[in-house]
């Protein structure tokens, strides 16, 4: 139990900012849009909440920072792909790109700077329990606010007739056009939302994960975000299960390099999700895939309203 208890606790540190950006992008995907910038908007989200924490000393602020970073990306990539309808993919590369050179940018002051990084969250008499204590209730805020997003989503998309309304514009964007929903404002919203979601995800990283500021620190998260969402069904629920035990590979092939317990070598297994992520996006690429995956029909198809 010395091992397996902050073995997990780890994984679910790992898994945490690729469940707050997969949970973005899969509202975002159900829309119909398909938004391939998440590891830019993690970054850009990383370096304005590691910037206001820095500055400022506060966590609210400074995760409040990332969320309008991200969404102030997703709303470029909105402009782009939305109002002036480009190509999707190529937009979504493009703002990775963006992102990765915009973060290294604004961080080049703040490499090296130390913060005090997200504070636990202490349940009286709940986090003293042996093994649950720390399992359960040791975690900081977002780790909760996670979890909790992802019942809200499922609600959302399950439950509430605006969310059936997204889901309808992603299956069918001209019936809904036909019937009134304006079709770009909602797809707006959801990719806002992604982008948001994407910020904070870069937050937990440069706040909580390594509380501290590295060129490039979302080392591909953003890409097996993408792959976990079609790997989850576009369903809320199987993405919380996707990022841990996504969370899980990357914990235990670190664990693995140094313990030495495996004959495996610790390159290969560190490259797992890496290959899952190519591998899906891969197929995302086939439109015969995309309908046996059971993917949303309009996604990444460009929508004009009929003038």
């Amino acid at each position: 139990m010395t091992i397996l208890v902050p073995l997990l606790v780890s994984v679910i540190t790992a898994a945490t900012p690729l469940l707050l950006a997969a949970l973005g992008e899969l509202v975002v995907e159900r829309a119909g849009v398909l938004n391939l910038g998440v590891e830019g908007m993690m970054l850009v989200g990383a370096i304005a909440a590691f910037a206001t924490m820095s500055l400022s000393g506060s966590p609210a602020l400074a995760v409040l920072a990332a969320a309008a970073a991200g969404a102030a990306m997703a709303a470029l990539f909105g402009l782009l792909v939305l109002t002036l309808a480009s190509n999707q993919v190529a937009t979504g590369l493009a703002l990775t790109l963006f992102g990765l050179g915009l973060s290294a940018l604004v961080g080049a002051n703040f490499v090296g700077h130390p913060i005090v990084p997200l504070a636990k969250l202490a349940v009286p008499g709940l986090s003293d329990l042996p093994i649950l204590g720390p399992l359960l209730f040791g975690h900081d805020a977002l780790v909760y606010l996670s979890v909790a997003l992802t019942a809200g989503v499922a609600w959302f998309l399950g439950r509430s007739r605006p969310g059936l309304i997204l889901r309808g514009v992603g299956e069918a964007d001209g019936s809904a056009h036909s019937i009134g929903y304006d079709v770009l404002r909602i797809r707006y919203g959801a990719v806002l939302f992604g982008g948001a979601m994407a910020g904070l995800g870069g937050a937990y990283l440069s706040l909580a994960y390594t509380p501290m500021w590295v060129e490039g620190m979302t080392a591909g998260r953003g890409w097996i975000a993408l792959a976990l969402v079609v790997f989850a069904g576009w369903r809320p629920w199987r993405v919380l299960a996707g990022a841990y035990l996504f969370g899980g590979v990357t914990v235990l092939q670190l664990y693995a390099q140094g313990s030495g317990l495996t004959a495996v070598p610790t390159q290969f297994l560190a490259m797992l999700p890496y290959l899952a992520t190519i591998l899906v996006l891969t197929l995302m690429s086939s439109p015969s895939a995309r309908r046996r995956l059971a993917a949303p029909a309009c996604l990444g198809k460009p929508f004009r309203p009929a003038t």
